[in-house]
């Protein structure tokens, strides 16, 4: 059984999901593979659930530039291990700061102990992130500045760095919709 509410943010409502004892999901109502992990049949509305108000603090601290701390919550997001691993590297990203998909796959190589790591296959991870917004996967960009990759879509993933402060200026739209 897992447990469901919502939060109005400045990006739409939000849907956040916990298990008994872990945030699991947190998706931006709509997006693209809005709970892909889970049956909805298993899902039950529950407001005053322990792990969802705090989850719901952390983002009105968030929303309110408080860069609350993200080890606060207990996180259990359901994945591969080769997704895991990706967004254990997301949740070091600071606040206000990008990464390439190239520098995640270099950090998940020497983590394998392998020469390189496709960073198609990272953008497929980090796109597939479903606690976004807490664990920052909107924080990733490409190579050559290319806002791309947010399931949430771009305009949220634009609306997140600006709000962190990113000084947008040597970062682009792409023409065609990458969101993976």
């Amino acid at each position: 059984m897992y447990y469901k509410t919502k939060y109005k943010s400045k990006l739409g409502n939000l849907i956040l999901v916990a298990s008994k004892d872990s945030l699991i999901g947190l998706w931006i109502e709509g997006q693209k593979y809005e709970f892909q992990t889970l049956e909805k049949k298993d899902v039950v509305d529950k407001d005053d659930f322990l792990i969802l108000i705090e989850a719901k603090k952390w983002l009105d601290d968030y929303f309110n530039n408080l860069k609350p701390d993200i080890q606060k919550l207990s996180l259990n997001p359901i994945g591969t291990n080769f997704q895991k691993d990706v967004w254990q590297i997301l949740t070091k990203i600071p606040y206000g700061s990008v990464v390439t998909y190239n520098d995640i796959a270099k950090e998940i190589a020497r983590k394998y102990g392998i020469k390189k790591m496709s960073a198609q296959a990272v953008g497929g991870a980090v796109g597939h992130n479903p606690i976004s917004i807490i664990i920052p996967c909107h924080r990733v960009v490409g190579s050559n500045g290319s806002l791309t990759g947010y399931a949430g879509g771009i305009d949220k993933k634009i609306a997140l760095l600006t709000h962190e402060g990113l000084d947008m200026k040597k970062y682009f739209i792409p023409k065609k919709d990458t969101a993976l």
